[in-house]
């Protein structure tokens, strides 16, 4: 019986594999019109070479069994540069896959992703190249997953000396968030300081937008095994801002930023490794767990904040470090090693409109609550500094 099931089942994948289809395309007109006959199970092939003034719409479903592939001919070899003015892929189909595509050199005019994820599931971005692209618009990412998706990812990608954007962004709204987004296995390097005036707008990866009113959204994403060297756009790398989110496995080093849990409370952070660079992990918001990350000949290892308010229930710019185990970190060759009270009485006012943000202006809330233990600090000037 057990055979008669495999037989079956060996058959039915031929089937699928059989009655699949390769479609392949030189320009976007062409990509367009083979678009209208491609189903789950089959292949969208972008011919190699260069590629300008391209926007292409992908609503096309595949399902779990029959994905749906959109990739370049050979690896590396599918170039779109030149002005940006809309997506070059906007993905609200699901079950689809982008493979393989080189964005090189792309003057981003408008507050445009070159990759739009929209309302989509169980979609993909892989092995696909950023190199040298650059915004003219604030606060615009190169990789953006919007909508009420879930489980979709970027991984195996690599973002290289890109200018004044921010890399892959999950957008968070009133209205909707993405759910178990996966960002694995990337490389984020060679970023340099941004040019805009507050210094940002320059995070490789933002998980939500508004902290003071939406970091209590719930996103769960999943951010592990990513690679961030020489980053210096601003002094997020990653931009946490939303809740019950996990980073694990993730390498920083030489970056002139941190991972900041700026918003949102429940975040898992373990197993990072931080070599060099400016610091390592700065903590506002609650029930965070942070464990055996290693960090190294930073300025400042773990930081814990002073808040306008604290817990889930207030509404503050910022929200006081409190009830975080921080258990079992490795911290060598710092300054200081894990600071509680970092910014303490900082007053804001003028510095964020509190008709919008009904929260108070002084940051006066001392870190509180928080287990500290079972942390090996060595070789450190201040092994623990309490403001």
């Amino acid at each position: 019986m057990k055979f008669i099931v495999l037989l079956v089942f060996i058959l039915l994948t031929t089937l699928i594999h059989a009655s699949a289809s390769s479609y392949l395309v030189k320009s976007l007109t062409e990509a367009e019109a083979a678009l209208k006959k491609v189903k789950a199970g089959d292949e969208l092939i972008i011919a190699n070479g260069s590629y300008q003034n391209w926007s292409l719409n992908i609503p096309n479903q595949g399902n779990a069994k029959a994905l749906i592939t959109i990739k370049a001919e050979r690896e590396g070899e599918v170039i779109f540069s030149g002005e940006v003015t809309q997506s070059i892929f906007k993905i609200t189909g699901d079950y689809v896959t982008l493979k393989g595509i080189r964005f090189e050199n792309c003057i981003i005019l408008k507050s445009t992703p070159l990759i739009s994820l929209n309302n989509t599931n169980t979609s993909k971005i892989t092995d696909c190249i950023f190199i040298a692209n650059t915004t003219k618009t604030q606060f615009t990412p190169l990789v953006v997953f919007s909508g009420n998706g879930e489980s979709n990812e970027i991984t195996n990608c690599r973002f290289s000396s890109n200018v004044d954007n921010q890399d892959v962004q999950v957008k968070i709204t009133k209205d909707y968030s993405p759910l178990h987004t996966l960002i694995a296995d990337n490389v984020f390097e060679l970023k340099r300081k941004v040019s805009w005036k507050n210094n940002n707008g320059g995070e490789c990866i933002q998980i939500g937008q508004d902290p003071v009113l939406l970091g209590t959204r719930i996103s769960k994403s999943t951010i592990k095994s990513n690679r961030f060297i020489e980053c210096n756009a601003e002094g997020e790398i990653i931009s946490n801002k939303s809740s019950e989110n996990t980073y694990i496995n993730n390498y920083f080093e030489n970056n002139q930023g941190e991972l900041v849990l700026r918003g949102g409370h429940d975040c898992i952070i373990v197993s990072n490794i931080f070599e060099g660079g400016s610091g390592g992990i700065r903590v506002n918001g609650t029930g965070h767990k942070i464990e055996n990350n290693q960090i190294n000949k930073v300025n400042t290892g773990i930081r814990l904040m002073y808040g306008m308010v604290k817990g889930k229930a207030e509404i503050g710019f910022y929200v006081a470090a409190s009830n975080n185990k921080i258990y079992n970190n490795t911290i060598n060759s710092c300054n200081i090693g894990i600071l509680i009270g970092d910014s303490k009485n900082v007053d804001w006012t003028g510095k964020f409109d509190t008709v919008r943000y009904p929260s108070p202006v002084m940051q006066n809330v001392a870190p509180f609550d928080n287990i500290i233990k079972e942390n090996k600090i060595t070789n450190t000037k201040k092994s623990e500094v309490v403001n």
